[in-house]
């Protein structure tokens, strides 16, 4: 599967923003999507992910309360609605996905879209 994502850009904390990710591939119901992201001179962390199904979200203790993630089945897109932005959010973030469980090990990854928080 094919990864493009979009919406990045440069907010101020406290503000909104909503990453997109569309896959490409008709099987897109057969992998579960995830957000990650990669500060300046940091490892890449998780971020938030969803199940095939859409049923079941998961996500890192820094954003839960603030992100969710989603997926269209139907548009073959995963969002990530990022509320109440901290200066420490800004990264780059990737979107995911893996037949399993997505992890910084998954092999297909959208190019990355940069998300810079300011004060």
């Amino acid at each position: 599967v094919q990864l493009q994502a979009s919406g990045g850009g440069l907010v101020q904390a406290g503000d909104s923003l909503r990453l997109s990710c569309a896959a490409s591939g008709r099987t897109f119901s057969s992998y579960a999507m995830g957000w990650f992201r990669q500060a300046p001179g940091k490892e890449r962390e998780f971020v938030a992910a969803v199940s095939k199904s859409g049923d079941r979200t998961f996500y890192a203790d820094s954003v839960k309360g603030r992100f969710t993630v989603s997926r269209d089945t139907a548009r073959n897109m995963v969002h990530l609605q990022m509320n109440s932005l901290k200066l420490e959010d800004t990264a780059v973030y990737y979107c995911a996905a893996d037949p399993v469980v997505v992890s910084t090990v998954s092999t297909s990854w959208g190019q990355g879209t940069l998300v810079t928080v300011s004060s």
